[in-house]
């Protein structure tokens, strides 16, 4: 499951899961300070919080350095989901550990593992309760398209056994526009990767209309009338995008606008750059 629909705004799950895990972290910390006289850890968590993302992104910046060299400004763009998750787990056990190592801190030391550590456990139910409830598709769906020419078309028919990026999208939905060069560009440039770009809920004549407009040269457009690719992918946000191996299995995921560099490493995943 990609995103959660709240009213009418579809979160990404991983944000919601961070969200809720530090709503549980901080409200340990002040069980603890209120109710059990211990030191306040609260302004601690933050700042590992802090020192965390900071670290993620730099992590993924320096990965990637050579598509932000080409647009700096889009560093700045987090939207486009560029962290390494672990480099900033790394870094905020050393702020903690760093922080903590005087003997003045001490007494720190015990609510700030309890809090911390209920925050991760709080991650990790949830987590698995989504698993076990929605599961992760494993195989490309069987979803009847049609080409923006009415011919019918099917996903295992358009990878034809190679690496597969599937892009959902809407001509009303601005980040899927913004994205469309960069999905063009790595279309150019990867002739080993089939993309496919599914239409969701619009009809030829709307399709064609914006790739006209935009002239954007795309290849494999279809139409998903009735969203099934969303819906069997468990997202409900646009844009979506899903990359399968050669075998035909979900290895990775995007909920969101995709820059040069998270695009890049959504590819290696699927099919390493020769």
């Amino acid at each position: 499951m990609l995103s959660l629909q709240i009213g009418p705004l579809a979160l990404p799950t991983g944000l919601v899961l961070l969200f809720v895990s530090l709503c549980v972290a901080y409200g340990v910390a002040y069980w603890l300070r209120r109710y059990r006289q211990l030191p306040d850890t609260g302004p601690l968590v933050s700042d590992l919080l802090v020192a965390g993302l900071l670290a993620a992104r730099l992590a993924f910046v320096l990965r990637w350095h050579e598509q932000y060299l080409a647009a700096p400004w889009s560093i700045l763009n987090i939207r486009d989901g560029g962290f390494m998750a672990p480099a900033g787990i790394a870094a905020a056990l050393a702020i903690a550990a760093w922080r903590c190592r005087r003997p003045a801190m001490a007494a720190m030391r015990r609510p700030l593992a309890i809090s911390v550590a209920s925050g991760a456990l709080a991650w990790g139910m949830l987590s698995a309760g989504l698993f076990l409830a929605y599961g992760k598709p494993a195989a490309l769906p069987t979803v009847a398209l049609q080409t923006v020419n009415g011919a019918p078309a099917t996903l295992a028919a358009l990878a034809g056994g190679k690496p597969l990026v599937v892009n959902l999208w809407a001509s009303w939905c601005p980040p899927c526009r913004r994205e469309m060069p960069v999905l063009a560009a790595a279309q150019q440039a990867r002739a080993d990767i089939v993309f496919v770009y599914a239409n969701q809920r619009e009809d030829a004549a709307a399709a064609s209309a914006f790739l006209a407009r935009s002239g954007a040269t795309l290849r494999n457009v279809v139409l998903d009338s009735e969203a099934a690719l969303g819906k069997a992918a468990g997202s409900s946000a646009l844009p979506t995008t899903l990359f399968y191996d050669a075998q035909g299995r979900l290895v990775d995921t995007h909920l969101g606008e995709l820059s040069d560099a998270s695009l890049a490493s959504k590819l290696q995943k699927i099919a390493p750059a020769p």
